[in-house]
């Protein structure tokens, strides 16, 4: 678990700023106040004092930011009910679900579907639009949005109707760090979801993760009913992660 948390230590300052407060790290969006751009990674068995906790709510606050974290329990066990008695409240708990190679299950596009990377920015558009509809955000992609989603390079996959040719669904692998990489942003349209289509953009970057060298890919999903689709790929259960916010007064 502190291998995974340490992975996110490293990859979620990415194209943020950073500051370093007591056990914590903080990480600022450049230029978007969304929650889940904008929180803090504590180090691993972080106990924090009133004070510190004070400092961190401050650091967010004093940006007119939800002062907000994510961490896997098992890294910092004591950490959740410490935040609570300083007025944080659990957004909520979600499951760690971990793939090796040795439990990866090939999932195929469905008939009708094509998987395959993005090849202009009107494909980096139509990806990221159709994820931010998904996310219940808004389908405008910011040209901050649009630097980010490139920057995947040919981590990112679309899943593509082969009829329409819209893009439906999409998703990233982050970079590798030390062996491992995370699985993120799994997204497909309403209208074609319960196809097996999410489960197929899942295996694709799996697959292609644990090919370029990674043994372990993870995530953390949103909800139940999709943590059973990433379980059809071989992704098992190995922790959970927390978002805890602070509750206003």
């Amino acid at each position: 678990m502190s291998a995974l948390q340490a992975y996110v230590r490293t990859t979620a300052p990415r194209n943020r700023d950073v500051e370093r407060i007591g056990p914590f790290l903080a990480t600022f969006a450049h230029d978007s106040d969304h929650p889940m751009l904008n929180y803090a990674i504590p180090d691993d068995g972080a106990a924090p004092s009133p004070a510190e906790i004070a400092g961190l709510t401050a650091a967010y606050s004093s940006r007119g930011l939800l002062p907000r974290l994510e961490f896997f329990t098992e890294a910092a066990p004591a950490l959740e009910v410490l935040l609570v008695t300083q007025g944080y409240a659990l957004e909520r708990r979600i499951p760690l679900l971990v793939c090796g190679v040795s439990t990866f299950v090939p999932r195929p596009a469905p008939t009708g579907v094509t998987l395959r990377t993005p090849s202009s920015d009107a494909d980096l558009l139509g990806l990221r639009s159709t994820q931010n509809v998904a996310f219940g955000a808004s389908p405008e992609v910011s040209d901050t949005e649009l630097a980010g989603t490139r920057a995947f390079g040919d981590r990112a996959v679309l899943a593509e109707d082969t009829t329409t040719g819209s893009i439906i669904g999409g998703g990233f692998a982050l970079e590798i760090v030390h062996g491992t990489s995370e699985i993120a942003g799994i997204a497909v349209a309403e209208p074609h979801r319960h196809r097996g289509i999410a489960a197929a953009i899942t295996a694709h970057l799996t697959h292609l993760v644990h090919t370029r060298g990674a043994p372990t890919a993870f995530l953390t999903p949103g909800d139940l009913g999709i943590a059973t689709v990433y379980r059809r790929v071989g992704y098992q259960p190995a922790g959970e992660c927390v978002h805890l916010s602070l509750t206003p007064r």
